[in-house]
């Protein structure tokens, strides 16, 4: 087990290869003795048994290698995340940030640096920055961060300046010199901790090269020690021995982890000490010092302890993964835990070694196989009962969900201490929620955050978070151990990345930098090369209380006047009061108060409460509260609008009061301000009622009854069916029903068409169309409120325009609804309406001509007719049939029944017909091939869709009646057409052309008869489920007349009536004439006047000329 030279580039690259399940037990594996480098350490010893020799070094360096020896394994980095929480006590807004030189993994490990109350910095290892040792690359480095309000800039401590040392093995002096330190990429800095003035620093893959006569590179680790505030600095390599190689502690790691118990004792863990079973080391910082001197690599420690070589059932362990100390069996001594996340089969545990002698006192197992439990291990008395806990990580536990898919999600156990000792089963667990989160890679312990009394913890989980940047979660003890709920989540401050930014990866609280008297924390995000400090902030306790009396407004009660008005409106107290507290904290605490009136009116509703001096909903006020003594107090009046302005007058009117710190109070020295605890209920509502002509108890119970009557019950397919509905709304109910509704759920048939109006006793309604939840319902306002006794009628129209055939009944459905609380709806009442096909044809004929007169005016009988003019006239029979509706017509059969011959002897002469249809006759058209004219075209014309009868004179014929010749008693031609759709208002028409067999009828002359035909159209189908119980007919009859003319006679004008007529004519003529003569009629007049005119007009004499 090594750690890693480069951050894992993926989730899958770190996940452990198996997975299993268990049952909690304990585990007590073998510790005791060792063999020691410079000497042999009993269990319990402090004496070491005489040292053997111990190998020193030249002072020389040389150069070293470009890469140190590739490490047997890979350190598992193991993070989680859990579900968002509020922010509480730990600044998020300012925090500090401190930045390492990109690639040097800045944030790997921190601590704070508290050497006197003056001088505050915090430190930060970034194990692959460069120094300035000669020829060591990545080796690594801590950082000095002095704190400051402002970010301020960091220096590297100069631990170890020497480079990679050198030995003579040959005994040549400076030339047979050899490399035995490799210092590059030894990852120092990867281990930090401080106790007082003094700093311990660890590079846990330093290597070196044995005394072997064989070159050898072994990853042992080494620590440098500052000690008096940077005035000295020993190393600390306790498995730099000569048991080297993997059997020995060749590949301890030391270093590892590590940590400082109260009183400066330094501990370290090692877990590839033989064969990677681990091994945990302890030695005073006294001893350490005593032990060093620089010239040598081999150094025996008196007075450390260490733990001895198990059982090779223990190997691939793990011992010393991780470290912590304290108090766990009650002799005032720290106690030593150590995490072995590989041992018992890979369940892992955790021991709790004596600190006195490492004997071994409780061992704490995982519960399934892989998790890594011991990955993470703290001690904290989280329940402040003054006993120490214990807190242990498995950042790769797994849990199934509810689908039964296996997620890794982490997870933390804790176990409380009791008087009588530890229990082996955890006392309780927090579970991470996010997969692949890594939850419990990292446990904090961070003081009293919160000022409770009760210790704090902080879990981090470097892959957690959306974009897995990394989590840190901040748990509050109590008494019960550690509250279930984080109070805060941290998370960078910074873009993503693209790969992960390890925010959480290390953390330290605990200590307060700014002596605010609030522990502050520190965060490390070593993929972002960055340190964050996050410092308490000072918390105030507080609560409120508000009061409205009485609660109930009462409309006719008006004891307020509006200010500025004579308007007098109904009103009540409102009064709240504020107390607050708090340590380290200022002695007026400044806070904002919000109060709204009528909260829960949406945005832009009519708010039915206001303020009375500002006549708003809304009132905000800063307050100023002292700390700690008697709570401020605040009085008013709210009043209620005109119960005009607004219908709600059964629902409360809740008002609210909201409050806060002051966001613009000044700040402390150094910029912090003080935060409410996040337990405070910051927000208080009361409700107030309006009161109601229900009685003494304020509740209406009313009644509601509701009939609906319709015009008629039946619908029909394919037709708009206006529908007029009609109800009754009654309350019978001992009280009002506030904001009635009559609500109509419409069938999707149907479309509303509007109300009733100016109907006798109908309500004028109010309704509006809407749709709610794809339901769409017309809703017609029945008064607010209903009152008891009331009877409504009133009227709305719908059609049913959309009707469909898959449904044989469609049904309104009515209701009237009320806000009451109780008895606020009527019953359902359905008006139901059948669905029906129904059709109603109607039919025209005409026969053009109407009559035919005979004799025939130019026709003359020939032997045999070869052209359709020698059969006789022609006659036209038009046909029309009409669907009125109101369904759709699929198909349908019109037969034509037509006299074709009567005794024997043919009367009519088929030549042709046109209609829109598939037609059968049952005798031949045209049989004897004769001479057609030009066919009209098969279809009517537009303007022959209507046909109108037109008035034909009668030549008036013998005296009798006409015999008319018709089918059955004449021999008929029948003709069957099959008729397709007809959609509403749809025509079709048939045209019969025939002749009238002229030479039948002149040897009857002087009879009149008729030719009589007969249309019978019979409905089949319709294009519906629903059919009628009976299909629709039409019949038709239309004839023609065989009219005979009366003979003409003739009688002369005798000649002396036309020659006496004619001198007559002449005599009057000459009259005429006379009398025009002797009137002037025939005098010329002259073209000029007078005589003076006329010498006016003569031409001048030719001497004028």
């Amino acid at each position: 087990v090594v750690f890693p030279q480069t951050a894992p580039s993926s989730l899958g690259e770190i996940h452990p290869a198996g997975r299993g399940w268990a049952q909690p037990r304990l585990v007590t594996p073998p510790f005791g003795g060792v063999e020691t480098p410079c000497g042999r350490f009993q269990e319990g010893s402090r004496s070491p048994a005489p040292a053997r020799s111990c190998l020193r070094v030249g002072s020389g360096a040389a150069s070293a290698p470009g890469s140190a020896m590739p490490p047997p394994g890979t350190l598992l980095l193991l993070l989680l995340a859990l579900p968002p929480a509020r922010a509480f006590n730990l600044d998020v807004a300012e925090p500090a940030l401190f930045r390492g030189a990109p690639g040097s993994l800045f944030g790997f490990a921190v601590d704070f640096y508290l050497p006197e109350p003056q001088s505050i910095s915090i430190l930060v290892g970034a194990p692959k920055a460069n120094t300035s040792q000669p020829n060591v690359t990545q080796g690594g480095a801590v950082y000095y961060c002095p704190w400051h309000r402002g970010n301020s800039s960091c220096t590297p401590i100069e631990f170890d300046q020497t480079g990679s040392r050198q030995h003579d093995f040959s005994g040549n002096g400076t030339d047979g010199l050899t490399v035995v330190e490799f210092k590059s990429l030894q990852w120092f800095g990867a281990t930090v901790r401080s106790h007082g003035s003094s700093i311990l620093a660890c590079a846990p893959l330093y290597s070196w090269r044995t005394l072997k006569d064989e070159s050898g590179r072994d990853p042992v680790g080494t620590c440098y020690l500052s000690v008096s505030n940077f005035t000295k600095f020993v190393e600390y390599s306790p498995c730099r021995s000569d048991l080297d190689s993997a059997q020995g502690q060749g590949y301890c790691q030391g270093g590892f982890s590590a940590e400082f118990t109260k009183t400066g004792r330094v501990l370290l863990g090692g877990p590839g000490s033989y064969f990677w079973q681990g091994q945990v080391i302890s030695a005073t910082q006294e001893q350490i010092k005593e032990a060093y001197y620089p010239d040598y690599l081999i150094l025996g420690t008196q007075g450390q302890l260490q733990t001895r070589q198990a059982a090779p059932f223990y190997d691939d362990s793990y011992l010393g993964y991780s470290v912590t100390v304290g108090e766990f069996n009650g002799d005032s001594t720290e106690d030593f835990v150590a995490g072995v996340p590989k041992g018992n089969l890979t369940y892992g545990y955790v021991t709790v070694l004596n600190g006195s002698d490492m004997k071994s006192l409780y061992n704490f197992s995982g519960e399934q196989m892989a998790a890594y439990f011991g990955y993470a291990v703290a001690a904290a008395d989280v329940n402040s009962d003054g006993l120490d806990d214990l807190l242990v990580g498995a950042p790769l536990f797994m849990e199934k969900t509810e689908d039964g898919r296996v997620q890794e999600v982490g997870r933390v156990y804790i176990y409380l201490q009791q008087p009588y000792g530890m229990e082996p089963n955890a006392s309780m667990v927090l579970t991470g929620h996010q997969e692949f989160g890594r939850f419990g890679s990292t446990i904090a312990p961070l003081g009293d955050l919160d000022q409770d009394g009760y210790n704090d913890v902080g879990i981090g989980a470097p892959f957690g978070g959306d974009a897995q940047q990394g989590v840190v979660y901040v748990y509050n003890g109590q008494a019960g151990g550690v509250n279930a709920q984080p109070s805060q989540v941290l998370q960078g401050h910074w873009p993503p990345s693209r790969s992960p930014d390890f925010f959480g990866f290390s953390l330290r609280g605990a200590k307060d930098l700014d002596g605010n008297g609030y522990p502050d924390l520190i965060v490390g995000a070593f993929g972002v090369d960055t340190a964050v400090v996050y410092r308490g902030r000072p918390i105030v306790y507080a609560s409120a209380s508000l009061n409205i009396f009485p609660a109930m407004f009462n409309p006719e009660e008006r004891s307020c006047t509006l200010e500025g008005t004579d308007t007098h409106v109904a009103c009540i107290n409102l009064s709240f009061c504020l107390n607050a507290s708090g340590k380290h904290v200022p002695d007026s605490i400044g806070f904002t108060v919000e109060l709204h009136l009528d909260r829960l009116k949406q945005k832009g509703a009519i708010k039915r409460a206001l303020f009375l001096q500002s006549r708003q909903p809304h009132l905000a006020q800063t307050i100023q509260v002292h700390n700690g003594a008697l709570e401020e107090c605040r009085e008013m009046k709210i009043y209620l609008r005109n119960e005009s302005e607004f219908r709600d007058k059964l629902s409360s009117i809740h008002v609210a009061l909201s409050f806060g710190l002051d966001p613009q109070a000044p700040s402390d020295a150094y910029g912090l301000q003080p935060i409410l605890n996040y337990l405070t209920k910051s927000y208080i509502e009361r409700k107030a009622q309006i009161q109601l002509d229900c009685g003494e108890d304020n509740i209406c119970v009313p009644d509601l009854q509701l009939d609906v009557f319709g015009e008629h019950s039946v619908v029909y397919l394919g037709d708009k069916n206006a529908l007029n509905l009609t109800f009754n709304a009654r309350n019978r109910g001992e009280g009002g029903a506030y904001e009635a509704e009559l609500y109509v759920i419409l069938p999707t048939e149907a479309d509303y068409s509007g109300v009733i109006r100016n109907h006798g006793n109908f309500t004028n309604l109010s309704c509006a169309y809407e749709l709610v939840n794809r339901t769409r319902m017309v809703i017609c306002d029945l008064g607010n409120p209903m009152k008891s006794g009331t009877s409504l009628w009133g009227g709305l129209r719908f059609t049913v325009p959309h009707l469909r055939d898959n449904k044989t009944t469609i049904q309104f459905e009515f209701q009237i609804r009320s806000k009451n609380e109780n008895n606020s709806r009527s019953e359902m009442v359905a008006f139901p309406l059948r669905v029906k096909a129904s059709v109603r044809i109607s039919s025209h004929g005409v026969s053009k001509p109407e009559a035919v007169s005979f004799p025939v005016s130019g026709w003359k009988p020939g032997r045999s007719p070869e052209k359709e003019q020698d059969v006789g006239p022609e006659v036209q029979h038009v046909y029309e049939l009409v669907n009125e509706g109101p369904s759709t017509i699929s198909h349908g059969v019109l037969e034509l029944s037509c006299p074709m011959s009567f005794q024997g002897k043919p009367v009519m002469y088929m030549t042709r017909y046109s209609v829109p249809a598939n037609c059968t006759s049952s005798q031949p058209i045209n049989p004897l091939k004769l001479q057609l004219e030009q066919s009209p075209n098969a279809s009517p014309s537009p303007e022959q869709h209507y046909l109108q009868r037109r008035d034909v004179a009668r030549s008036s014929g013998a005296s009798g009646s006409p015999h008319t010749l018709k089918c059955p008693e004449a021999e008929c031609f029948q003709l069957t057409c099959q008729v397709g759709a007809l959609q509403r208002q749809q025509r079709v028409s048939l045209r019969l052309y025939f002749r009238i067999w002229a030479k039948t009828f002149q040897q009857k002359e002087n009879q009149p008869q008729a030719l009589q035909c007969e249309a019978v159209y019979q409905v089949h189908r319709m294009p519906y489920k629903i059919q009628p119980q009976d299909y629709p007919s039409e019949a038709l009859k239309v004839s023609t007349a065989i009219q005979w003319a009366k003979p003409e006679s003739s009688h002369g004008v005798p000649l002396w009536i036309i020659i006496l007529a004619i001198l007559l004519g002449l005599l009057l003529l000459a009259l005429l004439i006379y009398v025009l003569y002797r009137l002037g009629f025939f005098k010329r007049s002259l073209p000029y006047g007078t005589a003076m005119e006329k010498a006016q007009l003569k031409p001048q004499a030719a001497s004028e000329a």
